[in-house]
């Protein structure tokens, strides 16, 4: 529990780092929110939201969770595994392309894809063709 819980901290920082948004039914956040609610209540109703403090409570309350909080952090952190995935696809794929139209964008803030859409005509079939396997996910 200790790991996947330090791997959900981890990935969750690096998913807001991304400069891509990745479309999920539910996404991980509204996974832990929905899955682990009445744990949150019950553990952590005093913790203010924001920088970790959910996670680093529920993580100090592990032994405790419920079974379908514990599989919501899972669940979270399957996706955003998937997500980061995604991301290092695309960022090996479209790395030419980044360099030669976007080298002079600042990462962050979705700045990179709206780069590469804006140079879509451009683009190389390698980086359209990521881009299309990413977006079919």
């Amino acid at each position: 529990m200790k790991k996947m819980l330090a791997v959900v901290l981890s990935l969750c920082v690096m998913m807001l780092i991304g400069s891509m948004a990745f479309a999920e039914e539910k996404g991980p956040v509204e996974t832990v929110l929905d899955g682990c609610q009445k744990d949150i209540e019950t553990y952590c109703k005093g913790v203010k939201p924001g920088e970790g403090r959910i996670l680093a409570c529920l993580y100090a309350y592990q032994d405790k969770l419920s079974n379908r909080c514990e599989y919501a952090l899972y669940d979270a952190a399957a996706q955003l595994e998937r997500a980061i995935t995604a991301l290092t696809y695309l960022a090996s794929e479209c790395k030419a392309d980044l360099k030669a139209y976007c080298s002079d964008v600042k990462p962050g803030e979705g700045r990179l894809i709206n780069c590469i859409d804006k140079n879509m005509e451009k683009v190389s079939k390698r980086c359209k063709q990521a881009i299309k396997d990413v977006s079919k996910k």
